[in-house]
């Protein structure tokens, strides 16, 4: 794993990015960790809710929370994980790259994408984090620019994986 430049290794308590996430699959196959109806349970209490795409407007519908009066376009992340310990939506935004094409423009798009989430997520009073996951494509030299413009307007990235910690969800040993 890299994020901002440092390195970091064990993706047994990562994230694996594989071209598309699902947290879902993924927690359920961490120890301790089960995934019931967008419920993330560890050790069988209620830790986080997980959302793909359409999901997260059926969970601001829940809340009662109308996105038509607060932004003019959905907007639809790939994953996400509200995590209760630390009131937090973590919008998570994979990019994988074979080939020079628009996904590069796309990494520049991630404040005004962090503002719309916050935007949806103020009446709630959540914190928003927006990260992208990042297949190795984007370690190449010429990404430097967009991946230090990512990290000034407090966004953030990984490669290949997200630590758990990350998310500030309990691992287990």
């Amino acid at each position: 794993m890299i994020s901002k430049g440092k390195g970091g290794s064990n993706t047994k308590t990562g994230l694996v990015f594989e071209g598309k996430t699902d947290l879902t699959v993924f927690l359920n196959s961490k120890k301790d960790y089960k995934v019931i109806d967008d419920i993330v349970f560890y050790k069988n209490k209620k830790v986080a809710e997980v959302f793909k795409k359409h999901s997260f407007y059926r969970f601001l519908d829940k809340k009662n929370v109308n996105w038509k009066e607060l932004i003019s376009k959905k907007i639809l992340p790939d994953d996400s994980i509200y995590v209760i310990v630390n009131n937090t939506m973590f919008i998570i935004e994979c990019k994988f790259q074979q080939s020079g094409g628009s996904v590069d423009e796309k990494l520049q798009t991630c404040d005004f994408k962090k503002k719309q989430y916050q935007k949806l997520l103020s009446q709630l009073n959540m914190e928003v984090e927006y990260i992208y996951l990042l297949s190795d494509w984007f370690k190449k030299p010429k990404y430097k620019d967009v991946l230090d413009y990512i990290i000034s307007v407090r966004c953030s990235y990984y490669f290949e994986y997200i630590p758990l910690y990350k998310f500030g969800l309990p691992v287990s040993k």
